[in-house]
């Protein structure tokens, strides 16, 4: 049995040279990107069984992404090339203080290939998990929700866990749509990795302990609630732990960080770890991701991790 599959578009992704608004920027390195993708890439950098069902365009940065993918161990066995329509591309725009703003072209994307008919039963109950995001919902609502509910209907059935990161882009979506839509997926969560600005879009409450009453109500297992540099928390049915942040070396592209936190988490909830031990983990992995520019480079090795946490001797020379 396959560890986790993940479900959405990968883009290629234009990293400036230089940090400051983009209109000033005069060169880019060509990366590649997206929430899903980098999850997957993640939780396999962690030693999990990940796969990535997703389309690409038949084109060169389609290749590009496949190649890659392929190389960081990803499972990639769904992932077909459509005719017509490009592989989609964003630009990042990087501020001094490693804050910035996504410019997409992705619309349509090549996703807008794939149907319901396209997910196989056989091939979701051969994962121990699957986690999806806002984002590819966002992309296409009207089209994209009946596949994420079929992909939950054959997981439910084979008793495959659903983890869910509301991940909400509201250059992609508006907060009344991203409401109407995800709320419709909470109550098939297991594991629910939100922000508290998500959850505020989602419930209408900024009240965090009144926020994790209704998700519960919804019966999500695990709630956890992502704080950025303040750390995270997670609710079970044993209660509330609050874990604090990690502060990273230093703050250089903060894209990929929630990405890097929930590989962290689900390699913890499917290794059967305790709620502690996950969160703590999970949090240096988000610190490490921050520490380094792009939207996936950052993603730490296993190793890596446990050796930032003094688990393991760390011999540089």
């Amino acid at each position: 049995m396959l560890d986790v599959l993940t479900i959405g578009d990968g883009m290629i992704a234009m990293d400036p040279k230089t940090k400051g608004p983009m209109r000033f920027v005069q060169e880019y390195q060509r990366k590649v990107g997206g929430a899903e993708l980098n999850f997957a890439v993640g939780a396999a950098r962690l030693g999990l069984q990940s796969a990535w069902l997703s389309r690409l365009g038949k084109d060169e940065f389609g290749r590009v992404i496949h190649t890659f993918m392929r190389g960081e161990g990803v499972d990639v066995s769904q992932v077909e090339f459509v005719d017509g329509i490009p592989t989609s591309v964003y630009f990042k725009e990087v501020m001094e203080d490693g804050s910035g703003r996504s410019f997409y072209y992705r619309n349509p994307t090549p996703m807008s290939d794939l149907t319901p008919e396209d997910i196989s039963e056989e091939y979701i109950a051969s994962f121990k998990l699957v986690h999806l995001t806002g984002v590819f919902l966002a992309l296409n609502p009207e089209r994209h929700l009946p596949i994420v509910e079929r992909v939950i209907e054959h997981a439910k059935k084979h008793g495959v866990k659903v983890s869910m990161d509301p991940n909400i882009r509201l250059r992609l979506w508006s907060k009344e749509k991203a409401k109407e839509v995800l709320t419709k997926l909470l109550p098939h969560v297991d594991v629910l990795l939100t922000g508290e600005e998500e959850g505020e879009i989602l419930l209408g409450t900024s009240d965090v302990e009144e926020m994790i009453t209704q998700f519960q109500g919804f019966g999500i297992s695990h709630v956890v609630i992502k704080k950025g540099a303040d750390g995270a928390s997670a609710t079970t049915g044993e209660g509330t732990l609050e874990m604090p942040p990690f502060k990273p070396r230093k703050v250089v592209d903060t894209v990929g960080a929630g990405d890097g936190f929930d590989a962290g988490y689900i390699k913890g909830y499917l290794s059967g770890w305790s709620v502690e031990k996950t969160l703590r983990f999970a949090n240096k992995v988000g610190s490490m991701v921050v520490s380094v520019a792009g939207d996936n480079e950052g993603l730490p090795y296993y190793d890596d991790v446990l050796a930032e946490l003094g688990e393991i001797e760390s011999i540089e020379r």
